[in-house]
């Protein structure tokens, strides 16, 4: 059975649902199945990988509200081992509390990640920013947890309640554990994000924080814009590269 893997964040604009895109698009290049499920009401996802309008009246949300079944809102991509259910509807709605009751309350998000798994894919879900109900019910269907770390100073002060909280859901879901932070929108010739790094890497455990580090390029913005995973539209750019090296190190584990 595949696993499932939840992409967290205390903040927006960490690159969260960037690396989400990527590290499935990455693992479906290497014939993994993939399922991408979009769980923020923002509804990043359809944009970053270009689909359709249609995307955004049937969804995950549409599937928690029964009014929609799997195979309504699981969409084809442009790779055939990827396949993603977007956010769905509530991504055009004004208030989220009803999502976030039906996200709390409903069986069906355990129905979907189980059937997905049992078909053996591996699930990657891409959380809304901040460390509320919907996040929490995620982490509680899910195996590992992958948290994005803007390097930048205002990042720093998130990190201990972000690490906060998983301890909480590793305590309340045994199954879960935390693949570590990665550092993300690294920019080499930046000192100041050279000293987030540094701080990093000297204040926690060497065991929570990743290697591979996701540096910013003007690729990887570009290639969201387009609608397409960086590690597609330009294979050899540096954060494309970093993706890559990112799914080589977790799929032993997703699989």
């Amino acid at each position: 059975m595949g696993q499932v893997l939840a992409v967290v964040s205390q903040k927006g604009g960490v690159g969260k649902t960037t690396t989400a895109i990527n590290l499935a698009a990455a693992l479906a290049r290497r014939s993994i199945k993939t399922l991408l499920v979009d769980a923020d009401p923002q509804g990043s996802i359809r944009y970053g990988l270009g689909l359709g309008a249609a995307s955004a009246h049937s969804g995950l949300s549409d599937f928690l509200g029964g009014t929609r079944e799997m195979q309504d809102v699981v969409r084809a991509t442009a790779l055939p081992w990827l396949r993603v259910v977007p956010s769905g509807s509530v991504s055009e709605e004004v208030s989220h509390d009803e999502y976030q009751h039906r996200m709390a309350d409903s069986p069906r998000l355990t129905e979907l990640v189980e059937r997905a798994r049992e078909r053996g894919y591996v699930v990657i879900i891409d959380t809304p920013p901040g460390l509320g109900p919907v996040v929490r019910r995620i982490l509680a269907v899910s195996q590992h947890v992958l948290v994005p770390l803007q390097c930048e100073p205002l990042a720093l002060q998130t990190t201990t309640q972000i690490l906060r909280a998983i301890r909480a859901a590793l305590e309340a879901n045994p199954g879960l554990t935390l693949d570590g932070l990665l550092l993300t929108m690294v920019d080499p010739g930046n000192s100041a994000s050279q000293r987030v790094v540094s701080y990093v890497r000297e204040q926690l455990p060497r065991s929570l924080v990743l290697d591979i580090v996701i540096p910013r390029t003007a690729a990887a913005v570009e290639s969201f814009a387009a609608g397409q995973p960086v590690v597609l539209r330009s294979p050899e750019d540096q954060a494309s590269r970093a993706y890559l090296a990112l799914a080589d190190h977790l799929a032993p584990r997703l699989q």
